[in-house]
């Protein structure tokens, strides 16, 4: 009986509160809540399902912050830290940008470094785009670009065109977390606020530079907290509509100060089923195979999400936190998720237009 008044609000078009939203977290109905999400992302997608041939690269885990959910971020001269130069970012995306069936994208974020100046970034991006003009560059979370201003001292506007100038082609979604001060101030006191986050990705909209969105969930936040979320996303999409997908990002415990449990199955496919009900101005979610593993983003295709990202080739950040997939998936084996899912496979690009195979 929970979810009949919301499924007709959701069938006859009419947007969901804020209190709809947190009984779509309590109902324990979760076929049904399936249903209905699966119901939403048909009318947007059809049976459609999207994955990219991707590289992620992270050119340091050398981090300014301290968040205590982080495995990846290393101080300087820490054992494990790391930090590439331009030449060996070139040298990782090489193979991949001159193989047979080439990736599309590379997406790269890393830690706030100490040492580098705005410049090393422009020289980054620039020497990807001219070594590899075809290939489309996401790149910087919000936190990233935030400090990037900070530190070249330019504003946030001029240095977001100065980077799309350089060959900067859209954003991911992290560094959002929760938005909530009293949770943020103990995930990640250090980092932005939640209000800059929006501030940041607001500017990058205006900027012309599509983004995405993440959630990080599972820690110490509550079902509010939550819901808390993805009103402040909904509101700004209004706004904007620069947001091209949005992304439940599953909390890893290990090797964390924060430390905690791995998320449930049925949480992250409530997550999921909830975010699509709510986020009725977003096109796209995202099972994001590395966090949920293969099998559960199999079933979040029946619960919401239409993406299931990409190849991805050599992830860290997860897998610093006791990631428990592989590192890397093929495009065959994407396809293969999906059908299995009952979905069609769709090879996208990066703003979701089909990749005709060549």
């Amino acid at each position: 009986m929970m979810l009949e008044r919301i499924r007709s609000k959701v069938l006859a078009g009419e947007r969901l509160t804020g209190r709809d939203a947190l009984r779509l977290f309590e109902t324990d109905d979760i076929f049904s809540l399936g249903m209905l999400a699966s119901t939403v992302a048909a009318r947007k997608n059809g049976k459609r399902a999207y994955f990219i041939r991707n590289r992620h690269i992270n050119p340091t885990n050398i981090c300014v912050n301290r968040c205590r959910f982080c495995a990846f971020s290393r101080s300087k001269g820490q054992k494990g830290a790391f930090e590439l130069t331009i030449e060996e970012i070139i040298g990782k995306l090489r193979p991949e940008v001159e193989a047979s069936r080439p990736i599309s994208e590379v997406h790269v974020v890393g830690g706030l470094h100490p040492d580098w100046p705005f410049t090393y970034y422009l020289e980054m991006v620039r020497e990807i785009k001219r070594q590899f003009p075809r290939l489309h560059i996401k790149a910087f979370t919000a936190v990233e670009i935030d400090y990037l201003s900070r530190i070249s001292k330019l504003s946030l506007d001029k240095t977001l065109s100065t980077l799309k100038q350089s060959g900067l082609g859209s954003m991911p979604g992290g560094g959002a977390e929760i938005f909530v001060p009293s949770v943020r101030n103990r995930l990640c006191p250090e980092k932005i606020s939640g209000r800059r986050w929006l501030e940041v990705m607001s500017a990058a909209h205006k900027a012309g530079i599509r983004t995405n969105a993440t959630m990080l969930y599972g820690h110490i936040e509550t079902v509010a907290d939550r819901v808390d979320h993805l009103l402040k996303l909904r509101s700004l999409q209004d706004k904007t509509g620069g947001f091209q997908a949005f992304i439940p990002l599953a909390y890893h415990p290990k090797n964390t100060r924060m430390r905690g449990r791995y998320t449930s199955g049925i949480d992250d496919l409530k997550t999921i089923a909830a975010s699509r009900l709510v986020l009725d101005n977003f096109d796209h979610i995202k099972a994001y195979w590395i966090m949920l593993g293969e099998k559960i983003s199999q079933l979040a295709l029946r619960f919401g999400a239409d993406d299931v990202d990409g190849t991805i080739i050599e992830e860290k950040i997860t897998h610093a936190a006791g990631g428990l997939t592989a590192e890397q998936l093929t495009a065959d084996q994407l396809v293969h998720m999906i059908k299995k899912a009952g979905r069609i496979p769709v090879e996208r690009d990066s703003f979701y237009h089909r990749v005709r195979p060549g």
